[in-house]
């Protein structure tokens, strides 16, 4: 992947291809950013910028198998091995680089666990991975370059892993640069923080994800319009709402079936539309309730009928013209503060069902609010 390659972020790519060329780069950065800017695209063009040197380079590079680039990522233990058993990024090396080669430098948490059936495990970057990279950027180059380190959610280390990469980070090998992509760089230890220059990478432009919607996917002017202002700058959500059967979709449906059941205050089918969604693991549940939170924001802002303030798939807006009535003044903020209150109550590893159950009564409350 080079830095044409890239959704947007001109500005950013020029910034970092001008401080490789004049080799002012520190030897150690980090990309933050939200979901979906395109970081790890940025990392992955950077590192083929510093590492292109020939047409073999190239061609390794293509191939996400040049010996110079190495990669390190959240993982967990291997299937059957013992718990004494030192693991590291190596042990899914296959997969990483398959999953690379499959769709390029896009991708979130959830699809790299997917990609290696753990979806609803917790992952982690161990210790091992520092003795790892500090064993291999310790050796020669093996094309006679730099060798770079590319750590995906480096907030993901554990505190024996942090403490180790601090060390490599204060005293690294020659020639070698550690380019760090964070999704939540306030996790990091702050003793790392301060020993990298910290890049932030804004969400991708509006019109950037149109361009690349009609040019790439091939969808006319209105639908790449309407798909990118759904996805609020995240690519990776913009190619999601594409996919049959994809997790808006499945979010959406969930979410007119409880305002149905919460008008009729059906109490046994809320109960069983709780235990349904107690079901689907935490870090669904909270982009669950994030989307339930992004539906019931655009039915109020749909009552004052203005199109460039609302942002709905045809099938959301089509359930606004009998709905959006039911979301008003009376009734929006407690609605959306009983979302942010389950999103934090879940996120504490409270129990799933008696959340989403108290969620639905307290729902078929707030959709009877009147106007009046």
């Amino acid at each position: 992947m080079t830095f044409s390659d890239i959704i947007g972020q001109r500005e950013m790519a020029e910034r970092l291809r001008n401080l490789a060329d004049n080799n002012r780069l520190p030897h150690a950065i980090m990309l933050c950013g939200p979901q979906g800017s395109g970081k790890m695209a940025l990392a992955i063009a950077l590192a083929t910028h510093l590492l292109n040197t020939s047409d073999q380079a190239r061609t390794m590079l293509d191939n996400f198998q040049h010996p110079d680039l190495h990669f390190a990522f959240p993982i967990i233990r291997p299937k059957g091995a013992s718990s004494d058993k030192k693991f590291d990024s190596d042990d899914y090396m296959a997969e990483w680089l398959e999953m690379l080669r499959a769709q390029g430098a896009y991708f979130d948490l959830p699809t790299w666990l997917g990609n290696i059936k753990v979806e609803n495990q917790q992952s982690a970057i161990p210790v091992a991975e520092s003795d790892r990279l500090t064993r291999i950027l310790s050796m020669k180059s093996n094309q006679g370059g730099k060798k770079i380190a590319i750590i995906w959610l480096p907030e993901k280390m554990n505190i024996e892993c942090a403490n180790k990469m601090l060390k490599l980070i204060e005293e690294p090998p020659t020639d070698t640069h550690f380019i760090m992509v964070s999704l939540h760089p306030e996790l990091l230890l702050e003793t790392i923080r301060s020993r990298v220059q910290r890049f932030e990478v804004k969400p991708v432009d509006q019109d950037d994800i149109i361009e690349a919607l009609t040019k790439k996917r091939g969808l006319s002017e209105e639908d790449a319009t309407r798909t990118a202002r759904i996805a609020g700058g995240n690519w990776l959500k913009a190619v999601s709402l594409l996919e049959p059967g994809n997790e808006e979709n499945l979010f959406f449906d969930l979410y007119v079936m409880l305002m149905r059941l919460a008008y009729a205050r059906k109490v046994s089918d809320l109960k069983k539309w709780a235990d349904q969604c107690a079901g689907i693991g935490r870090e669904k549940q909270i982009r669950m309730l994030q989307a339930f939170q992004r539906l019931t924001r655009e039915y109020f802002m749909y009552n004052f009928h203005k199109t460039e303030l609302t942002y709905m798939t045809q099938e959301e807006e089509q359930f606004a013209q009998k709905f959006a009535p039911f979301i008003n003044e009376n009734n929006i903020i407690g609605m959306y503060e009983l979302f942010q209150r389950t999103i934090r109550d879940i996120g504490q590893n409270a129990n799933a069902k008696i959340q989403f159950f108290d969620l639905t009564m307290k729902m078929a409350v707030f959709i009877h609010k009147s106007r009046g």
